[in-house]
Order: structure tokens, then sequence, then C-alpha cells
């Protein structure tokens, strides 16, 4: 009995994002001065299109950082073919993870609410 497609997806999914991990990690280009995480990969179903979610840490410009990355994603995907054999190579979307800033924000929220303001220090 063939197994669900989304269990294909799911470790297609968890393969690219530790081999982007690899590759972010050996190129300094990437996040000059700072340091780039691949937190997931979200792969469409046909397993063509692959929403790759990053933080950056230590960069002074996410924004510009998360432009250069777009503006290498040919490069990267050479790269990723070369590291990881499937059918088709996916094209690759580069989204921030909200997810550092949305713990930050709840974190000072909780400190705040203990009535503890970390900022007012």
């Amino acid at each position: 009995m063939p197994r669900p497609v989304h269990l294909r997806v799911r470790k297609v999914d968890r393969l690219l994002r530790d081999a982007l991990s690899d590759i972010l990690s050996r190129d300094p280009e990437a996040a000059p001065g700072g340091l780039i995480t691949v937190t997931r990969v979200d792969m469409t179903a046909d397993l063509m299109e692959a929403r790759v979610w990053v933080s950056l840490f230590g960069v002074a410009d996410p924004q510009a950082a998360l432009e250069r990355l777009r503006r290498r994603t040919g490069k990267l995907r050479h790269q990723l073919a070369a590291q990881v054999e499937l059918k088709y190579n996916p094209s690759l979307f580069f989204e921030l993870d909200p997810a550092p800033e949305f713990a930050d924000r709840l974190e000072r929220l909780i400190e705040k609410a203990r009535g503890h303001d970390p900022e007012s220090d």
C-alpha cells in the first residue's frame, strides 16, 4: 500500500532543511557579520516549490540580508542539487521566520506582567 503523500513531503522538508542549513553555514556571504538559521522548510505537495523560513541573528538589516539571500537563490539551488538527489530541484522562496520576534515579545510581556520591566533597569 502506498504511503500518504504528506509523509514523503515531510521527509523532503527535513532533508532540504538540513542540506540548506549546511550550505548556508559554510557560505560567508549568506549573512555577513551574523548567523543564519534555517528554521523550517515547507514543500508543496508536488515537491516543486519550497518555502524556506530563516532566522537571522547579529545582522544589522535583516531585510537586506533576506534580499541578498533571494538574489542568490540560483546559486543555492545549484548547491542544493549537488548535495541532495531529487527528481526535480525545487524552486526556493526565502522568508524571515517571525517566531524569534514573537518569543522575545512574549518574554517581555511576561516580565512586565510579573512586575519587573527589564527596559526600566
